[in-house]
C-alpha cells in the first residue's frame, strides 16, 4: 500500500507526563524544606529522593496513565509508589541517621507528598477530561473498521464517553473481500488520527494491508482482538472501559524518561563538538573552502524529520554552487564535488554541523538519517514502511549507516535494507545502542568507508 505525504499535527497533551514530573519533584522537594534548615543536608536529600523518585517512577509505571485509564488504576499506581517511596526514605534516614529526623516528622512528610501529589494527579485526570466533555479540546479523529458486536461496542463507548477525547468519525461496514481503499481514502481525507480493526471481520491480507497503510502514513492502528493471531511480537496490551485493545507497535522514544535521557546526551554530544572541535575547525574548513571554490561556508538543505515536519540540515559545503543539489545525491566521481570537499565526505567532516542541529532539537546524534524533501516524497510512494522511520527525530548517524547502508542509493535494494535498520532502531531504541553506533561511525570515520564519497 503505497502512501501520501503527511504532516502529522502536535499536541500539547504530549508535555503533560514531563510537566507531571517536574510538578512531583518540585513537591517532594518543597516539603522536604520544612524538614531540613541546613543546605548541606537538604541537597543531599533532593539528591536522592529525586534520584529515587524517577527510578521508582519508572519501574512502578507510574506515569503510565492515559485518557482511557481507570480510576482504580490510578489509585493502584499511587498506593504502590506511596509504599515504596516511604520504605526508600526510611531507608534514607536509616542510612544518614546523623540528620536525626524522628518517625513522626518523617510520617508527615510523606503524608504531605502524597496528599498534594495526588491531588494533582487527579486534578489533572479530571479537568482533561472536562475540557474534553464541555469544550471538545484535546480530540483524537478516530474510525473503526468492521461491523460487529465488538466495533459496536466501542462505538458506544466513544459516543457516550466523550471525556475520553475519542471522535469517531465513521464505521466501516466490510467483509473479507471488500476493497479498502476507501476506508483509505476516507482517513486521509478527513485528519483521522487512530484506525481501530475487528481483526474477526478481516482477511490476513486485509490486515497486511491496513498495516502497510498505517505505518506509511503515521497512523496509530489498534485491534478488537478475538481468537485470531497477529503476527507481530511488538503487541502492546490497554483496555478502553472493560473493551481490551492492542496497539501495532510500542515505540520507546515515545516515553518521557527515554526521551529525557535521550535528549540529555544529545545535548552532551553536540556541546563537546561545538566547542572542542567546531570552534576551532570551522574557520579553517571556511577558508579551505572558499580559496578552492566561490560560495557560502555552509549548506543548507530542507529535509524530513520527525512526524515529517521540514528543517533545514547544515554541512560543510562540499560542491560547487550548483542546481541540482536539492534533487540530486551525491554519486561515485560526481563532477559536483570539489577536492576539499572529497576530504571531508570521506571522513565525515561535512557532517559535524549538523551538530547545531541537534543542539536545537531538529535532529538527534543518533537516528535514521534524513532525506532531503524530494527523495522522502519518491521513497514514500516506493518503498513500503518507508514513512515508519519519521516516528523519531534524524540522526547525524544511524544503525543503518553503521551497518554498511549509507551514502548513495544505488539500487532500491540500499533504501529496502536502510528502512529495515531505521525500523529496528525506531522499535529497539536504548541509550547503550546509541553510544555503541556513536563508537561505530568513529571507527568508520578513521577507517574510511568505501560510499563516503
Amino acid at each position: 500500500m503505497k502512501t501520501q505525504m503527511v504532516y502529522k499535527t502536535g499536541r500539547y497533551s504530549r508535555l503533560i507526563r514531563p510537566l507531571s514530573y517536574i510538578a512531583d519533584l518540585i513537591v517532594i522537594d518543597v516539603v522536604g524544606l520544612v524538614l531540613f534548615m541546613d543546605p548541606t543536608e537538604f541537597f543531599t536529600f533532593v539528591g536522592f529522593t529525586n534520584s529515587a523518585w524517577v527510578i521508582l517512577s519508572l519501574k512502578t509505571d507510574f506515569y503510565e496513565v492515559y485518557r482511557n485509564t481507570r480510576v482504580v488504576k490510578i489509585l493502584s499506581l499511587i498506593s504502590l509508589q506511596a509504599i515504596l517511596f516511604s520504605l526508600i526514605i526510611f531507608a534514607f534516614f536509616g542510612f544518614f541517621n546523623k540528620l536525626q529526623r524522628t518517625p513522626d516528622w518523617i510520617f508527615k512528610y510523606l503524608l504531605l507528598v502524597f496528599a498534594l501529589i495526588t491531588m494533582g494527579k487527579f486534578a489533572v485526570f479530571y479537568l482533561l477530561k472536562r475540557y474534553r466533555r464541555i469544550f471538545g479540546g484535546n480530540l483524537r479523529n478516530t474510525i473503526i473498521i468492521g461491523d460487529n458486536i465488538k466495533t459496536r461496542q466501542l462505538k458506544e463507548f466513544f459516543q457516550k464517553n466523550p471525556e475520553y477525547g475519542f471522535q469517531l468519525k465513521k464505521l466501516f461496514k466490510v467483509d473479507k473481500k471488500t476493497d479498502l481503499q476507501s476506508c483509505f481514502d476516507y482517513v486521509s481525507e478527513n485528519e483521522v488520527d487512530e484506525i481501530y480493526c475487528s481483526v474477526g471481520e478481516l482477511s490476513n491480507n486485509q490486515i497486511r494491508l491496513i498495516v502497510d497503510y498505517a505505518d506509511n502514513n503515521l497512523k496509530k492502528l489498534k485491534f478488537l482482538p478475538d481468537n485470531k493471531d497477529i503476527f507481530t511480537k511488538r503487541m502492546d496490551f490497554e483496555y478502553y472501559g472493560y473493551l481490551p485493545m492492542l496497539s501495532l507497535r510500542k515505540i520507546p522514544l515515545e516515553e518521557v524518561v527515554n526521551q529525557f535521557v535521550k535528549r540529555v546526551f544529545d545535548i552532551t554530544m553536540s556541546m563537546l563538538v561545538i566547542i572542542f572541535v567546531l570552534s576551532w575547525l570551522t574557520p579553517i574548513i571556511a577558508l579551505l573552502i572558499r580559496l578552492e571554490s566561490k560560495g557560502a561556508t555552509f549548506f543548507k538543505q530542507k529535509r524530513n524529520g520527525i512526524d515529517n515536519s521540514e528543517f533545514y540540515c547544515y554541512k560543510f559545503r562540499s560542491m560547487r554552487s550548483n542546481n541540482e543539489a536539492n534533487l540530486h545525491q551525491a554519486t561515485r566521481g560526481d563532477m559536483r564535488i570539489t577536492k576539499v570537499g572529497k576530504f571531508i565526505r570521506k571522513t565525515s567532516i561535512d557532517e559535524l554541523p549538523q551538530f547545531i542541529n541537534v543542539l536545537v532539537g531538529d535532529m538527534s546524534v543518533v537516528g535514521p538519517r534524513p532525506h532531503m524533501v524530494s527523495h522522502t516524497n519518491l521513497y514514500a510512494s516506493r518503498i513500503d514502511k518507508f514513512m515508519v522511520r519519521h516516528w523519531v527525530k534524524p540522526g547525524i548517524t544511524g544503525l543503518a549507516q553503521v551497518s554498511g547502508f549509507r551514502g548513495e542509493v544505488e539500487t532500491d535494494k540500499d533504501i529496502i535494507n536502510r528502512v529495515k535498520y531505521d525500523i529496528f532502531y525506531v522499535e529497539s531504541w536504548s541509550i547503550l545502542l546509541d553510544i555503541k553506533i556513536v563508537i561505530l561511525t568513529a571507527i568508520n570515520a578513521v577507517r574510511g568507508e568505501d560510499k563516503a564519497y
